[in-house]
């Protein structure tokens, strides 16, 4: 089973899932022992499946580092954070989803939005 660990101590995903804001990103930081890459992939792909079923999903993008690296970034882009919640609880519960996952797998979830900084970026 996957471990989960909050990306910011702050504030977790779970309390981020309550705010009413939209659209936002999801990025989900994972990191996995180089001899359960095939599995992670497969398990990360048959949840992504489900997830792209939900209302509200926009897309999703996985990313692995290069030069042999066991860290994975999935940016996923959702209507609300409202909608992600509902898909969360739609698709299976988190401990269930946590088990599809390697033993060696953790996992750093945390919702973002947009940032506008004059001249460099639009939110």
């Amino acid at each position: 089973m996957a471990k989960l660990v909050e990306m910011d101590e702050r504030v977790g995903i779970f309390a981020q899932m309550a705010e009413n804001v939209g659209p936002i990103i999801l990025i989900n930081k994972f990191s996995v022992g180089p001899e359960d890459f095939d599995e992670f992939l497969k398990a990360w792909a048959t949840e992504a499946e489900k997830f792209k079923q939900q209302p509200g999903f926009i897309s999703t993008q996985l990313h692995r580092g290069i030069g042999g690296s066991g860290t994975f970034v999935n940016y996923a882009v959702w209507e609300s954070a409202a909608l992600f919640k509902r898909a969360v609880n739609t698709v299976m519960n988190p401990q269930d989803r946590m088990s599809a996952y390697p033993a060696s797998t953790v996992a750093s979830p945390h919702l973002f939005k947009k940032v506008a900084v004059p001249g460099i970026c639009v939110e």
